[in-house]
Formats: structure tokens, C-alpha cells, sequence
């Protein structure tokens, strides 16, 4: 892969970061810019993937306008999903060409960033397998996750869509996130496990969303074999020069 330049947007409504990333999207099938990664947070939200079900989103909308959660379909691969402020949002917008072209591999090496991101903090992480694909904490300390059955929770969600092996969406990793939102859906579709933070899971002082994006870097750099370089204020700036997105 070529060198990737890492933006940080901050908080940032869904709607103008997915538009944005349909333009980078368009724009890394041209040419026109390198490979490129996104990291932020979200206003509360719940976003509906390709395979997401209505009844999956518990809430009414009335109770979702009271707490304050907006709603979104979305191109992306996987169910009901939902993102807030406290939850690292990784979006990748890389060629895979010539020698990545491989979905599965490609969502194992977003699980495998999260991972090595949850090691940092002394947290035990794995990648499981279909209907469970994300990233997961055993709750059943010390029991091993090859021991069945234990309880599991989630704490990395993946989505992606590709066109022209050009990525977009990407990974939602739980750092403070507040849990209770999650009340409001059926989290990818998963009914007979819950979902977890670093926060939740015992993590003292988990770090802002910047702090841990920054961290996400080298492991990026590390999994995909490349080097990141972290856009400057002035760079992250010029996105914009792609959609009008106020960024």
C-alpha cells in the first residue's frame, strides 16, 4: 500500500462525514489523492447497514428525538449499528489494488488494529467469526475465549463498502461511549450478547477519542505494512475542496 495521511475531524454529524467519504471515495478511484483515514466521533446515532432490519431499532422516534439520536441508512455492509461521543470512528478510504484485494482480509486487519489498540490498555480483545464478525471482550475472566459456552461483549463494530476496491466505512471502537444508547437497537443484529467500552470493562482514564485515533495510528501503519502521516489543521481543512461539508 501506498502511505497513509490520517485526518482528525472531531465530532462530526454522520451525514456530511459519509458525504465526505463518497467524495473521497470517488476521488482515491481517480487518483486523486492518496490513501486516506478519517478519525472522529459521532453525534448520537443509529446507522442501518445492507442487511439491517427494521425491527432491529427499538426505540419510536419520538424516543429517539428525546434523547437526541438521529437515524441513518447506509450503504455499508453489516445491521444496526450505533455510534456517539466516547466512540473512536476509523474510516479508511484505501485502494486495496494490486496486492489487498481480499474483503475478509481486509476486515480482519480492522479487527486486528482494534485489537492491538485494546492491548495497549491491558485489555484482552478477539476477532470472531460470522454471525459474532466484530471485535470482542470475554466477560469471564479467567475462562479462555476457546472455552464454550462464555460471555462475550462487543466492543469493535466493522462495516465497510468497497467500490473498485476502494474503501469506505470502516470500524467503531467503544472508548466511554455511554452504554445505555445502545438500549435503543438490537446491536448488529445480536440479541444474546450485549456490547462494552473500555470504560466499562475497568480501563482507569480512558483517554478522548483524539487521544485514542492517535493511538490507532502505528497500528495501522504496522497491519497494513505502510507509514501514516498525520494530516496537518491546514490539510484536514482543504478536504473540504471535495464537498462542501464544513469541515
Amino acid at each position: 500500500m501506498t502511505p497513509i495521511v490520517a485526518h482528525h475531524l472531531g465530532r462530526i454529524e454522520y451525514g456530511r462525514a459519509h458525504t465526505l467519504q463518497e467524495a473521497l471515495q470517488t476521488a482515491r478511484i481517480r487518483g486523486e489523492i492518496p490513501d486516506t483515514l478519517l478519525l472522529l466521533e459521532h453525534d448520537p446515532v443509529i446507522t442501518r447497514g445492507r442487511t439491517g432490519k427494521e425491527s432491529d431499532i427499538l426505540a419510536t422516534p419520538e424516543l429517539l428525538a428525546l434523547r437526541g439520536i438521529a437515524s441513518h441508512e447506509t450503504g455499508r455492509g453489516g445491521e444496526v449499528t450505533l455510534h456517539g461521543p466516547g466512540q473512536l470512528v476509523a474510516y479508511p478510504i484505501f485502494d486495496l489494488r494490486p496486492d489487498r484485494c481480499d474483503v475478509r482480509r481486509y476486515v480482519k486487519d480492522l479487527g486486528e488494529v482494534m485489537m492491538r489498540l485494546g492491548s495497549e490498555f491491558g485489555v484482552d480483545l478477539r476477532m470472531q467469526s460470522a454471525p459474532y464478525i466484530g471485535v470482542w471482550a470475554n466477560l469471564d475472566t479467567p475462562a479462555s475465549f476457546g472455552e464454550e459456552p462464555f460471555r462475550r461483549a462487543k466492543i469493535g463494530a466493522i462495516g465497510v463498502r468497497l467500490s473498485r476496491w476502494v474503501t469506505m466505512h470502516g470500524f467503531a471502537f467503544n472508548g466511554s461511549i455511554d452504554l445505555s444508547l445502545y438500549s435503543t437497537i438490537v446491536p448488529c443484529g445480536i440479541r444474546e450478547h450485549g456490547v462494552t467500552s473500555l470504560e466499562a470493562l475497568g480501563v482507569a482514564d480512558v483517554p478522548p477519542v483524539r487521544e485514542l485515533g492517535d493511538r490507532a495510528l502505528r497500528h495501522f501503519g504496522d497491519v497494513f505494512g505502510t507509514s501514516v502521516q498525520l494530516a496537518s489543521t491546514e490539510e484536514t481543512a482543504a478536504l473540504a475542496r471535495f464537498v462542501e461539508v464544513g469541515v
